[in-house]
């Protein structure tokens, strides 16, 4: 990959992006991982007052300092960069406390686990109305058109995605070109929405450059590995469940003759 030249391709897109819509800059959650950082420097260096969002709910002591540690980093670099840290703790526990109980612990928990990103998206839109601000979102190619790692109205929820197209590894190289800050580069990469150690390889069952190589591949499953299969298969299935997060909502459209 050309590094440079498609870090200005990305600028380049986003400025034309944010005169075409009329707004006045962008607002993005900062989470203390490789997404969030890179794509946060790509709005700074777009020149546009970037506004950084901490939401933490629960949130581990390491995702709180690598998160701070970038933003006090990108503010040293951008005199267009701003932030504001809402804690959501209170606000998810109090969400929570009101909620029936259900018997199935485990799908109460993943369900709880995305309010949390549907919160977090409804502080960012907060924030995007009163300083006409577009959030800007942090998925990657994997996560988005891949396994559909993501939470549909949640980290999902934005009105655009300047590193969509980009798979993990080319995240990581451009993480590279632009100096984030080293532990932000070596952190295993986690949603921290279960407030836990948990890593995104421990919830898909796969690392992304296994799904990176499972998204290309185009050859005889007969000549893979046991592993490469069962990546494989790890992809296929995922990608088939979630094919409802990457495909345009569903409409009904009404024949004619019912008019």
């Amino acid at each position: 990959m050309k590094v440079q030249k498609t870090i200005d391709y990305i600028v380049n897109w986003m400025q034309d992006y944010l005169k075409k819509s009329g707004q006045k800059g962008f607002v993005i959650g900062i989470s203390g991982g490789i997404d969030s950082a890179v794509t946060s420097k790509l709005c700074a260096l777009s020149g546009a007052p970037t506004l950084c969002l901490e939401m933490p709910i629960h949130q581990s002591k390491d995702q709180v300092n690598r998160a701070k540690m970038h933003i006090e980093t990108l503010q040293s670099e951008f005199k267009n960069v701003s932030s504001t840290n809402i804690d959501l703790t209170a606000t998810f526990e109090t969400f929570k406390e009101n909620l029936p109980k259900i018997e199935d612990e485990d799908q109460m928990n993943l369900s709880l686990a995305n309010s949390r990103a549907r919160l977090r998206m409804t502080t960012l839109y907060y924030f995007a109305g009163i300083h006409s601000y577009l959030v800007a979102g942090t998925g990657n190619k994997v996560e988005d058109f891949g396994v559909g790692f993501y939470t549909k109205y949640g980290d999902g929820g934005v009105d655009l995605s300047p590193i969509a197209d980009l798979m993990k590894s080319e995240v990581y190289e451009i993480a590279a070109h632009l100096n984030i800050i080293e532990n932000i580069q070596k952190a295993a990469p986690t949603d921290g929405l279960f407030g836990d150690s948990r890593s995104d390889e421990d919830q898909l069952g796969a690392s992304y450059d296994e799904l990176e190589w499972a998204m290309r591949f185009l050859g005889d499953s007969d000549d893979l590995t046991e592993r490469q299969r069962e990546v494989l298969s790890i992809y296929k299935r995922l990608n088939a469940a979630n094919q409802h997060k990457m495909q345009p909502i569903p409409i009904c459209e009404i024949p004619k003759e019912l008019k």
